[in-house]
């Protein structure tokens, strides 16, 4: 599908085509809250630095994919393209005047090299008020759940008690560290999952879970959703987002936005909205609600 007038389109599961959107933070925030979606931002239809205040105010959980203009304009683009690592893109992508959706889910559906730093960075962007310190705590948190199972494993490889670091998270507003923990090991799950064709049992036991139940069990308990759903729902941004808004609902998360909203509107606080939930794959009805 091209994109000739269409600076922005939406691409959504089953990443089948790209959607046109208009260039506004208002559809954004009606049509980006899908799990799985991504913003596709093609520069040489829009380059301008007002559209690059709409994409980098995107709503949370929504993915960034931005096509390059041709090499012969990129010069004419300089400012920006300097810009773009603030945008927190997914994926930055040669010029293409046809752009694949299949193509581009390939690249969502892609782990990042650095998954700790990706994550810290979504919550500076997210605007979570965190010092330096602890996003330092976080990351390393991070970094161990691809190798550790225990919150008291993790505590004694940084050489603090588990009770210092759950005082140290709790006492700025967040989550305790095993919650931490757990997700950093589910990101995992879900790379392994949106890239392979192991079954949820094989995975499983591959990351240091007993069975696939309980890693369902624990999936759908900390982020809401099943291992099915994130096979076919691609990125990790929107599970980041939705397990931090599961947080935030049961008081967990006391942190709020920064992130200022269109037309100078004040910040919305992370629990005061979820994500548009769509058609549940191979769905069965869930255990708890949410707003």
């Amino acid at each position: 599908m091209a994109l000739h007038h269409a600076p922005l389109a939406l691409l959504a599961y089953p990443y089948t085509r790209l959607e046109p959107l208009e260039p506004t933070a208002t559809e954004l925030r009606a049509r980006g809250r899908e799990p799985g979606s991504a913003l596709v931002w093609c520069m040489d239809v829009g380059g301008d630095k007002g559209l690059a205040r709409v994409v980098r105010f995107r709503p949370g959980g929504l993915s960034l994919l931005v096509i390059l203009p041709p090499g012969a304009e990129l010069m004419s683009f300089s400012g920006l393209t300097l810009e773009l690592h603030q945008l927190r893109p997914n994926g930055i992508l040669p010029y293409h005047p046809n752009p694949s959706p299949a193509d581009l889910a390939q690249v969502l559906r892609r782990p990042p090299v650095d998954l700790a730093g990706e994550v810290t960075d979504y919550l500076r962007w997210r605007g979570l008020g965190i010092d330096r310190d602890t996003i330092h705590l976080l990351r390393r948190v991070l970094e161990l759940s691809g190798e550790l199972r225990s919150i008291s494993g993790v505590s004694r490889s940084m050489y603090m008690s588990h009770r210092v670091l759950g005082r140290r998270l709790t006492a700025g507003g967040l989550p305790v560290p095993s919650h931490w923990l757990q997700m950093g090991r589910l990101l995992r799950v879900a790379f392994r999952l949106q890239n392979s064709e192991a079954t949820v049992s094989s995975v499983a036991y591959q990351l240091g879970y007993p069975d696939g139940f309980s890693l369902s069990n624990q999936m759908e308990r900390l982020i809401g959703y099943r291992p099915t759903e994130v096979r076919g729902r691609l990125g990790w941004e929107w599970l980041v987002e939705s397990w931090l808004r599961s947080e935030a609902d049961a008081g967990r998360l006391r942190a709020m936005t920064t992130l200022p909203a269109e037309g100078g509107e004040d910040p919305e606080p992370i629990a005061m909205s979820r994500p548009s939930r769509g058609a549940r794959p191979q769905g069965r009805s869930r255990r708890r609600s949410h707003a």
